[in-house]
């Protein structure tokens, strides 16, 4: 199989993703911190943040530019293998 035909996402496109933890006051730069390192490209002004409810969690989105499935993958890998992470989607 090849690179194209393992994923359906066509590459360069934005890619949004969510990423959730319990909330502190370095949760968000450490999600930036992450993001730059697999997407250097990467803009604070593509970092969006959602406090839950009641104020346990928060909810950090990033918007990539996505120029691969490796990418992504590895992205993904280093923020579900992070202590502070409790869920990626």
């Amino acid at each position: 199989m090849s690179q194209q035909q393992e994923t359906l996402i066509e590459f360069p496109c934005r890619f949004p993703i969510k990423v959730m933890g319990v909330r502190t006051d370095d949760f968000a730069q450490t999600i930036h911190d992450i993001t730059r390192q697999h997407a250097p490209d990467f803009e604070s002004t593509d970092l969006e943040m959602r406090v839950s409810k009641n104020g346990n969690y928060l909810s950090v989105t990033v918007t990539i530019n996505a120029t691969s499935k490796q990418q992504l993958d590895a992205l993904y890998l280093a923020f579900t293998g992070h202590p502070m992470v409790k869920v990626v989607f």
